[in-house]
């Protein structure tokens, strides 16, 4: 395995790397990455989420090799292909007005983003944005720039575009009424509401923190959006389609979206995203958003199996009950461990925040979620962290874990928490993956 890490040190650029551990996977299966020694890790991210399923889910294995074996073409730009129809069909069968919506389909959820604004921008006229401090939308230059995450400062944000505070109900910066005051004005004053295209947000937002909105967040947006005529964009691309413990995590708010965009798990570990919205917006232009494997029948068949593995499989009900098993379980850790400040989340999306101190709930430093992280990948557990101050364990796990996988991760995490805290791990063994 030393020398897989050593190939890929001289071969793979930094600029695409986000490294939390040393783990170099063989292979998969499962909830369980094995290195080449045959070591088993369990994986409580799953590449961000975008296995969904797990590794080798043997609906997507079908799927895949059907379709790679009968490769119709390796695009829906230049003509159809059953797997994408089908999948968009299934697709729009989940919103809430499927007669009146069309889809486009992507590799990531950083061109869906970056294709929702493009879309929204020539359908409205309109050319400012709301976003969120703490959002992130995506790695490409138009979703890159509608994002607000502090790991982002590199590139700068898109002209006219506002970026509020996301209400955090833990450490209470700022509540509803006081983002919706600060939005009011803007629209009253610098970033006059004939202006604003959309407002995009996340339901959860993920890589800010595993930060669950307040209730009656998503509904005064909703009220604001229609008041002026602005469009309401959704960023479900880490916690839709189940994770949530609702097949959209937008169904958790009781709102409808005007758009809303999918990614990672949607491809069950393959590239796949999509935006619906309605037909105006879709059809603003032909070949407006192109990309040649866009739709490509190898992903979109993975997409197919995704969608029904979730329904027959009961994975959004078994998410909303895993994930309640799982955030209870940490919570009886903080009992020892007073480094757990908050554990939040819904369905199987879940943050440990982690603080240097519990009373005035200051995060605690970048290099202690990194001990975690690295002392839980020794023991045999892998996750990453998100959060501003990057001191926010992320779970994400398969939809299909276990309750013994669950009583194992709960293990490990007692375990890397007493390690750490006794000086286990060191700064200098950390320092390789001090990512954002």
């Amino acid at each position: 395995m030393n020398d897989l890490l050593e190939r890929d040190a001289r071969i793979v650029g930094q600029v695409g790397k986000l490294r939390f551990s040393p783990l170099a996977a063989a292979r998969g299966r499962g909830s369980y990455l094995y290195d080449a020694d045959g070591r088993a890790v369990l994986d409580l991210s799953m590449c961000a989420g975008a296995a969904g399923l797990g590794y080798g889910h043997p609906a997507i294995v079908e799927a895949v090799s059907r379709a790679v074996r009968d490769m119709a073409g390796a695009s829906l730009l230049l003509h159809a292909n059953p797997d994408a129809v089908a999948l968009g069909e299934q697709l729009l069968a989940t919103m809430p007005d499927p007669d009146d919506q069309r889809v486009w389909f992507g590799h990531a959820g950083s061109d869906a983003n970056d294709a929702a604004v493009r879309i929204v921008q020539a359908a409205t006229g309109r050319s400012r944005f709301i976003s969120f401090i703490g959002s992130y939308h995506g790695g490409q230059s138009g979703s890159m720039a509608v994002s607000g995450h502090s790991a982002m400062t590199h590139t700068l944000p898109r002209p006219g575009l506002v970026l509020l505070p996301y209400p955090d109900p833990y450490r209470g910066l700022f509540s509803v009424e006081e983002v919706f005051r600060l939005l009011d004005f803007h629209l009253e004053t610098v970033a006059p509401a004939d202006q604003v295209a959309a407002v995009i947000v996340e339901p959860i937002m993920s890589d800010g923190g595993l930060i669950v909105p307040p209730s009656g967040f998503f509904a005064g947006l909703r009220q604001r959006c229609d008041r002026h005529g602005i469009l309401l964009i959704v960023d479900e691309v880490k916690v839709g389609l189940g994770r949530s413990g609702t097949f959209h995590a937008f169904d958790a708010e009781g709102i409808t979206p005007d758009v809303v965009t999918f990614g990672k798990g949607l491809g069950g570990g393959l590239p796949l995203s999509a935006v619906v919205g309605s037909v105006d917006l879709m059809d603003i232009a032909p070949a407006f958003a192109m990309m040649t494997t866009s739709g490509n029948p190898v992903s979109t068949a993975a997409g197919g199996a995704v969608l029904r593995t979730i329904a027959d499989e009961g994975l959004v009900e078994a998410a909303a009950t895993q994930g309640k098993l799982l955030r209870n379980g940490i919570r009886e850790l903080a009992r020892d461990h007073t480094i757990i400040g908050d554990v939040r989340g819904r369905g199987l999306a879940i943050g440990v925040d982690l603080v240097d101190n519990p009373e005035s709930k200051a995060p605690a430093p970048v290099t202690t979620a990194a001990k975690v992280i690295l002392r839980c990948y020794q023991l045999g557990v892998h996750l990453l962290y998100v959060g501003l101050s990057g001191n926010v364990l992320e779970l994400t796990p398969a939809l299909t874990i276990g309750e013994e996988e669950i009583s194992q991760a709960i293990d490990v995490l007692d375990a890397a928490l007493a390690d750490v805290a006794g000086g286990a791990v060191t700064d200098d063994q950390v320092a390789p993956y001090m990512m954002w």
